[in-house]
């Protein structure tokens, strides 16, 4: 990470930019908070070297606000502190265009840190770089890659907050699952979407007609850095917004949006690799030995970290039978009904794919987590359980938390938990969990009302 000095010449990525792309208008300097929204200011274009050079400070609360952008006391970040700044600073190597803009605009990624200079335990990037940089320090360097399904949805919703499936240009019939008519339907949307991310240099990769109306699933290319990875899934997912705003459209990563339809998954991918790039998840002509311990870590520490994959009160609603949604701790070749998948794949591509966590879910988390149960079973040796055969478990496979509250209380509780995010971390996550879900319990759904009021 950049650190703010006191230089008055203009930084070489800052040049190199404005070779490229001359007097931007505005700066976005971006942070992603632990539910994955972008905070941060808008700086005037001529403000980007300053940025560089002397950093930007944030309040340290921004990152563990509530999703409605509420302070969170329980945190112990508000008053306690007097809410008091922290520094961010660019994160190196993340300037580029914001290509949507009807303005020329630059957009560049911050990094949050204490006042003494080290990185801010609560910044979601830095848990994930801690997370990275212990598996390499043990040999191993993840390679990951991300697929991210999402929906088109009219701009306007209906007055009680439904909302309305994006009209289709034209209509030969209901969506199809793998249809290329759908995504043909939109190719003026989804050229935009991938001129944006080619911009960007996001290496965006196959795009997918899912199950539900107006449902798709873009994925990236693989990387060999976790946090890169991580950095160009939350930008995919503020393109694919941005543009499709463009559009007069909302792009939505809500997890369920209605009950009874498919929802949307962020599906990853890893392997690991040693200084010669060789994958250790592989031998010669069958998985490794390494390949079984991570998947054993990463199973035995699924229900802890339940509250990351699923961390809204609308991500529980995924977690459905015959929907493609593991509802339990399982693993298998080439088996989709589980929630570790080894696909099918040449031996030198051998690698997990980790199935549980909704699109709502933070990235950098996510990958937290999933590192760190790789590490977890590493470290201790875990063997998996049996394979799930199919959609049949295994005797005493161990089941998912099933609601949003069991899930905050396997992470508020976990051991696994305090080791891979750290213990202040837990701890500040699960009071913006509690305070969010406080409030989802003041709210009376309109189907209590249809239900109870005139019958009671």
């Amino acid at each position: 990470m950049n650190q703010p000095g006191t230089a008055t010449s203009t930084p070489p990525e800052v040049e190199a930019y404005l070779a490229h792309h001359p007097a931007p208008a505005f700066v976005d300097a971006v942070i992603f908070d632990c539910n994955g929204i972008a905070r941060g200011k808008r700086l005037p274009g001529e403000a980007l070297a300053r940025l560089y050079t002397k950093g930007l400070c944030l309040p340290a609360s921004t990152l563990l606000l509530d999703i409605w952008g509420n302070e969170v006391e329980g945190t112990g970040l508000v008053a306690r502190t007097g809410d008091a700044d922290h520094e961010c600073a660019p994160v190196a190597g993340s300037l580029r265009p914001v290509p949507w803009s009807p303005r020329p605009g630059a957009q560049v990624l911050l990094q949050m840190q204490t006042p003494d200079g080290t990185p801010w335990e609560a910044d979601p990037r830095n848990i994930l770089i801690r997370a990275r940089d212990r598996l390499i320090a043990r040999g191993y360097r993840p390679v990951v890659a991300s697929e991210i399904e999402f929906r088109l949805f009219a701009a306007e919703s209906a007055v009680d907050g439904t909302p309305a499936p994006a009209p289709r240009p034209t209509s030969n019939g209901p969506a199809q699952l793998y249809g290329l008519d759908d995504i043909a339907l939109r190719s003026e949307l989804f050229a935009e979407i991938e001129a944006a991310c080619h911009a960007q240099g996001l290496p965006a990769d196959t795009l997918i007609a899912e199950q539900s109306e107006g449902q798709f699933e873009l994925n990236l290319l693989h990387v060999d850095d976790a946090v890169l990875a991580a950095d160009q899934a939350v930008l995919l997912k503020r393109t694919i917004k941005a543009v499709a705003r463009r559009h007069g459209l909302l792009a939505s990563f809500m997890a369920k949006p209605f009950g009874d339809q498919a929802g949307n998954g962020q599906h990853v991918h890893v392997s690991l690799v040693d200084a010669q790039r060789r994958n250790r998840f592989s031998t010669a002509d069958s998985p490794s030995p390494l390949l079984y311990r991570a998947v054993g870590g990463v199973i035995d520490s699924m229900r802890d970290a339940t509250a990351l994959f699923a961390p809204h009160a609308n991500s529980q609603r995924r977690f459905q039978p015959n929907c493609h949604m593991p509802l339990t701790a399982t693993w298998g070749f080439d088996n989709r009904m589980t929630a570790v998948r080894v696909p099918l794949a040449k031996a030198a591509e051998t690698r997990i794919e980790h199935r549980v966590a909704g699109a709502d879910a933070n990235p950098y988390l996510v990958l937290a987590a999933v590192l760190g149960g790789i590490e977890h079973g590493i470290d201790n040796d875990i063997e998996p359980p049996p394979q799930a055969e199919g959609d049949r478990d295994p005797p005493g496979t161990v089941a998912l938390p099933d609601t949003w509250e069991r899930a905050l209380d396997a992470f508020r509780s976990s051991p696994f938990i305090a080791t891979c995010l750290g213990e202040p971390y837990q701890q500040m996550f699960t009071a913006c969990k509690e305070q969010e879900q406080a409030a989802f319990r003041r709210q009376v759904p309109q189907a209590e009302y249809a239900t109870y009021l005139g019958a009671i």
